[in-house]
């Protein structure tokens, strides 16, 4: 299979040459001629497998196809992004594919100012990136319309319609034309997404390319038990042991990724951060100079586990389980990617065994376990089984309570072989003196 034969045009192929794509993955082989053909779409294939391939380009071509002028401040295709920095990233692909095609392209976020992207847009963008709070904010002010809109991508779709994305976008399907192309793509999809997303397509052609929820088999994946308190601990311990080159940390808050990254440049470590309260041009800088190699450990919440692209990331270590399973999958998902290897590393403690089983559970594998000798957790942590369910250790059976009738009855109850003591007790003899029993004084 070529992508010549998916019934790509040649400036895009051409494109696809000078990139060095020169198979199409079983996503962009099924999904490219249902796109080109104007149906519905939703996709689900494991993360680091050619999503955005998949949709772009096939988007890309349609748009060049029709050749409509773009008017003054309108969009003729929208793809929708949950994070900053995918938006850039899904956009810096698409300006690659499009080197060669007559089309503009743009992408807005928040975080920077609002100012320059009111200009650009001024200007008309033939396929628009955007997070959805600004594109509703360049909506309220008239910066952008949705009167051209003829496609719509929904990228990482199950973040986009579930954790805290459903008001945004349906302000913004309320806006949108409704004879549109509309296109799901994401690498996991419960059922309760898959019913609401569904609201959205028309007679959908869907594609699955792997088994749902599961992680890449190119990534080899395994816990460290550690006690809480011990993780920096831990982790300098195995940074020095392993020689890590470079590596990417989720932690679950804010405040850990900042403590984990002082901890790191105190130890002499090139570290950086990436998190929600970081301005966006912050942000940028931490990624690029990371896959520029010319920052050793990255250290970030989940803003960094959907999508983005590394080349030849060897690790990925989970400070802390993430809170909702399907995100472990999208952060190891960094690693392993385009056929590549990788290894993925989750410290665990015991207060996180819930979480662990819940992981377990999503993607039908038990982790092992690796203990660190001089690290073995007091607390120790539950061991789970094959379902990713905690395994809990067989209580000491209590003795049993004897009946109050029982207790009434008394040794009545006992059999007469057992009985050790008279059952009747020996009649206390009254003391005489002299001769007879001693009287009370009146």
């Amino acid at each position: 299979m070529t992508f010549a034969k998916l019934g790509l045009i040649e400036p895009l192929l051409r494109a696809l040459q000078h990139l060095d794509y020169n198979t199409p993955t079983p996503v962009q082989a099924q999904a490219i001629p249902a796109v080109l053909a104007g149906r519905d779409l939703m996709a689900a294939a494991q993360t680091g497998t050619g999503k955005t391939a998949g949709f772009a380009l096939p988007v890309l071509q349609r748009l060049t196809m029709e050749g409509a002028k773009v008017a003054s401040n309108s969009i003729r295709a929208l793809v929708l992004v949950p994070t900053r920095e995918l938006a850039e990233q899904v956009h810096a692909n698409i300006r690659e594919y499009a080197e060669h095609l007559p089309l503009s392209t743009y992408a807005v976020y928040g975080g920077v100012s609002i100012n320059p992207q009111m200009m650009q847009l001024r200007r008309g963008v033939d396929l628009l990136v955007a997070t959805p709070g600004r594109l509703l904010d360049l909506y309220r002010q008239n910066a952008v319309k949705f009167g051209q809109v003829q496609m719509l991508v929904l990228d990482e779709a199950d973040r986009m319609l579930d954790l805290g994305f459903a008001e945004e976008l349906q302000a913004v399907y309320a806006a949108l034309p409704r004879k549109r192309q509309t296109l799901l793509f994401s690498a996991t999809f419960s059922d309760e997404i898959r019913v609401l997303a569904g609201l959205a397509l028309i007679d959908p052609v869907s594609v699955q390319v792997s088994p749902r929820n599961t992680a890449a088999t190119t990534v080899k994946q395994w816990v460290v038990p550690v006690d809480k308190k011990r993780k920096p601990e831990l982790f300098m311990h195995l940074l020095r042991k392993q020689r890590w080159s470079q590596v990417l940390v989720f932690a679950k808050t804010r405040n850990g990724v900042d403590q984990l990254v002082e901890r790191l440049r105190e130890e002499g470590v090139n570290a950086d951060g990436i998190h929600g309260d970081r301005p966006q041009a912050t942000r940028q800088r931490a990624l690029d100079s990371f896959k520029a190699r010319e920052v050793q450990i990255l250290v970030a919440t989940d803003v960094a586990a959907r999508g983005l692209d590394i080349d030849d990331l060897p690790l990925v270590v989970n400070f802390d389980l993430p809170i909702v399973a399907e995100d472990y999958i999208h952060r190891i998902g960094r690693t392993g990617r385009a056929g590549n290897t990788g290894e993925a590393i989750s410290l665990v403690c015991a207060d996180e065994v819930n979480m662990l089983a819940a992981i377990e559970t999503l993607t039908r594998k038990v982790l092992p376990r690796h203990e660190e000798p001089d690290f073995v957790p007091d607390h120790r942590v539950p061991e789970t089984d094959a379902n990713g369910q905690v395994v809990k250790k067989p209580k000491k059976p209590k003795k049993p309570k004897e009946s109050s009738a029982k207790r009434g009855l008394g040794r009545w109850m006992d059999s007469a072989e057992n009985i050790t003591e008279p059952l009747v007790k020996p009649v206390r003899r009254v003391p005489t003196f002299n001769g007879g029993p001693k009287k009370r004084k009146p």
